[in-house]
């Protein structure tokens, strides 16, 4: 019997048995694949099921239809999702009455999206519809947000920004014992078991700093590993997503962290941090999308850095981010797989480069 009932149809899951996939030999290949054939690689970290808190839902209308889940795969179809063992069951919990919501809404005419986050006391829902908002779709959200226990409940038409529905409690997510209040649909690392494992490995991967060194992190997002991070060194980060930056910079003032911290909006892909602005800097630490580092590589594998670790969710990104860092004398001095995307070929890992 297969691990879910949706299994082969749904894109979500690329095999039925998590094992099948070894995330130990991914993260060997694709450094292998950069030049470092003899990298030590750590033992795998594997993240439970059901502890997924964040998932971006695809919808669609058929008539009096409405379909709520993960496409099908290589395909445009929404499977309407009843169960899933990767998400935590507070979430599946929600898509019944998620399902009854979207077809009141007059802002959802075919395709839309829902864009869940479960922060610490609850979840925090994005709508991107097809369509404008009417005043009674208002009314219609802020009474399921009412009954479902929301904390916060937004809806923008397409890629516009965000408007506020209702709060009806501080949507607040702590990281690393700072709260933050993310922007509606904020990326999250997917797990808390997830970010955990991540920021433990990163901190174990550090050099020998003092309160006066100086760590430079690059696609900071709303402040993940950057208030670890502060702990053991002045943070100077940097992140594209404005909204991010707005989240992590009023975090940062209101814990009295300015001293320790500052963060800036800058688009890492069309002005990368120059290689004289890492002057200095004890360590660099960057979390780039799943395309990878692009145009910033060139000038961090330039910088001459001591330590750069880099956290990766794609390995082929990887084995080309590495590749640059090899041409330019890093080597790896570790290595972690972790498996925070079970049964699909998705690896996050943690590689921590060294100057030779």
């Amino acid at each position: 019997m297969a691990h879910c009932i949706h299994y082969g149809v749904c894109g979500g899951c690329a095999v039925d048995d998590r094992a099948s996939i070894d995330k130990f030999a991914l993260l060997a290949s694709a450094l292998s694949r950069a030049g470092f054939a003899d990298a030590p690689v750590l033992p795998l970290v594997e993240i439970p099921l059901r502890t997924r808190r964040r998932v971006d839902l695809a919808a669609a209308r058929d008539g009096a239809k409405i379909s709520l889940g993960l496409h099908r795969a290589r395909s445009h179809d929404v499977v309407d999702m009843t169960e899933c063992v990767l998400l935590d069951t507070r979430l599946v919990n929600l898509l019944p009455p998620l399902r009854i919501l979207l077809r009141s809404l007059a802002a959802f005419r075919r395709t839309g999206a829902v864009i869940i986050n479960w922060l610490d006391a609850g979840p925090d829902i994005l709508f991107r519809m097809d369509a404008d908002a009417t005043g009674p779709d208002r009314r219609n959200m802020i009474a399921f947000a009412r009954t479902q226990g929301l904390l916060r409940i937004s809806i923008a038409k397409g890629a516009d920004e965000a408007e506020l529905v209702a709060m009806l409690a501080p949507p607040i997510i702590t990281l690393s014992g700072v709260p933050v209040e993310p922007p509606p649909g904020a990326f999250l690392q997917a797990s808390a078991a997830g970010e955990s494992s991540i920021i433990r490995t990163v901190l174990d991967g550090l050099p020998k700093l003092t309160a006066k060194s100086r760590i430079v992190e690059l696609y900071a997002g709303i402040g993940t590993l950057s208030f670890a991070l502060a702990k053991h060194a002045r943070v100077e980060a940097y992140e594209g997503a404005a909204d991010a930056v707005a989240a992590h910079d009023l975090a940062i003032r209101r814990n009295n962290l300015s001293g320790r911290m500052s963060v800036f909006v800058r688009d890492l892909a069309r002005r990368p941090v120059k290689m004289s602005e890492f002057s200095g800097a004890a360590a660099v630490v960057l979390d780039p999308p799943y395309a990878g580092a692009g145009a910033q590589m060139k000038n961090l594998a330039a910088s001459g850095v001591a330590r750069i670790i880099y956290v990766s969710c794609n390995p082929d990104a990887l084995a080309h981010d590495g590749a640059e860092l090899r041409r330019a004398g890093y080597v790896v001095e570790n290595s972690t797989p972790i498996d925070q995307f079970p049964y699909s070929g998705n690896l996050e890992s943690v590689v921590v480069f060294s100057k030779a």
